[in-house]
């Protein structure tokens, strides 16, 4: 497992990584947004930790960049703890937001929870639904045969739904399923990553159905 750590702040690069090399994780350090892309275009990245405030290149930007041309993980990392810069970070295609100042072992264990999370259904059988079909073993998901690029997160979101067809999941549900970690805020953080994994899924989107009052649930319609 690769891990690219993006953190200018030299001293707690090396903090991060020191934790992670215990893990035996094989590391990278980057120090600012363009010198990550460059590694992440060299090396076979599996996931990226991300600090928001770095030189050249701010994180989100970073973020945006590296959802666009693939699904690795994405822990992003920052000081600003505000409910819309969270969203913001989610909707650039982040799997995980950690508010600084964190404890490192506590940023370790929330990186092994998140691929542990991600890889746990690779021995399941194919799951086909409608015009949905998810190869667990790959976690690939395919509509209509055509392959599509899920976040972490909205895999996890959209296998919770498939596997429970009809079963109405509420916000708070979901949160607790699929973010495990306490989370503060209201439940747009569910409305953001249904409304992304809505538009990614095109149309097939309609299995996923709003329950006015109570939340959504997956429901083959054809």
């Amino acid at each position: 497992m690769n891990i690219l750590v993006v953190e200018d702040d030299k001293k707690m690069n090396k903090l991060i990584k020191d934790y992670l090399l215990q893990e035996e994780y094989k590391v990278f350090s980057a120090y600012d947004g363009e010198e990550a892309l460059t590694i992440f275009d060299e090396e076979n990245i599996d996931l990226v930790i991300l600090d928001v405030m770095i030189p050249k290149l701010d994180g989100f930007s970073v973020c945006r960049r590296l959802r666009n041309k693939s699904d690795v993980l994405i822990v992003i990392v920052s000081a600003r703890s505000e409910e819309d810069d969270k969203l913001m970070g989610f909707e650039y295609g982040a799997d995980e937001y950690v508010v600084k100042p964190f404890s490192p072992k506590v940023l370790l264990a929330r990186v092994n929870a998140l691929i542990k999370r991600v890889f746990r259904n690779k021995d399941k059988d194919i799951i086909s639904k409608g015009i949905i079909t998810i190869e667990t073993n790959k976690l690939k998901v395919t509509v209509s045969k055509e392959a599509i690029t899920l976040t972490a997160r909205e895999y996890d979101l959209l296998l919770e739904l498939v596997n429970n067809e009809g079963y109405v999941y509420s916000r708070d549900k979901l949160i607790n399923l699929i973010w495990e970690y306490d989370y503060f805020g209201d439940g747009r953080i569910v409305d953001t990553n249904i409304k992304m994994l809505r538009k990614k899924l095109k149309e097939a989107s309609k299995y996923i159905i709003t329950v006015v009052g109570k939340g959504y649930k997956f429901e083959v319609t054809e």
